[in-house]
């Protein structure tokens, strides 16, 4: 099977029994979205779920949380994963959004990339999330998934995983396969103990053949 042919079969199987997927971050504005993402680095949806009701009541708004001191914010976020540094990134983000975007969140990737604690995995779940850009944010789960599937070779870094998904995928669908792929890997392909049984792709999964091969 060529590679092209894996990517055809994956993404057929997909289109017909996860027709909808998307993030599992609760949100109601590209703000409230920003915020979410930038929580979520090294952390759960779940817990960032917990967490942004307070924070959106407390801060609606990029300007009330440019007002707020990190201090202020992290008495809030305490309960994620290095919520120190998160809170200082928010506020630096409200504060730059206000000063220098006019309020709006941008679209472009290098743009977003500016705002303090958005990294390109952050721009790329914002540009395609809020903007339906044909952008791939690769996380822990899309890595592990795409190169157990064979979507991806040798793949060292994200951005190595991100270029060849990108150059291999529909543009029309990367936005969702970015979700196909989390999903996969959150509730079914997981990290230690994936559930090949379960799974409707292990028939063009390069991880399983190997295990089938070991049996």
């Amino acid at each position: 099977m060529t590679r092209k042919e894996r990517f055809q079969k994956i993404t057929d199987w997909f289109q017909e029994n996860m027709p909808v997927a998307e993030t599992e971050l609760h949100y109601s504005n590209p703000f409230e979205l920003l915020v979410a993402v930038i929580l979520s680095a090294q952390c759960t949806d779940k817990r960032v779920n917990m967490i942004t009701p307070k924070v959106f009541e407390k801060w609606p708004s990029h300007l009330e949380m440019a007002e707020a001191t990190p201090e202020e914010v992290l008495d809030v976020i305490k309960s994620c994963s290095y919520p120190n540094n998160k809170s200082k990134h928010l506020v630096g983000m409200a504060k730059m959004l206000r000063d220098e975007f006019n309020g709006v969140v941008p679209d472009d990737i290098k743009e977003l990339q500016k705002l303090p604690g958005v990294g390109r995995k952050t721009a790329n779940v914002i540009a395609s999330v809020v903007f339906q850009k044909p952008a791939m944010a690769v996380d822990t789960h899309v890595f592990r998934v795409s190169a157990r599937l064979g979507l991806t070779h040798n793949a060292k870094t994200p951005l190595e995983a991100e270029k060849q998904l990108v150059n291999y995928l529909p543009e029309k669908l990367i936005p969702i396969a970015h979700h196909w792929l989390i999903l996969h890997g959150r509730y079914v392909c997981l990290a230690r103990k994936p559930k090949c049984d379960q799974c409707g792709l292990k028939q063009w999964c390069k991880y399983f053949q190997k295990l089938e091969g070991k049996s």
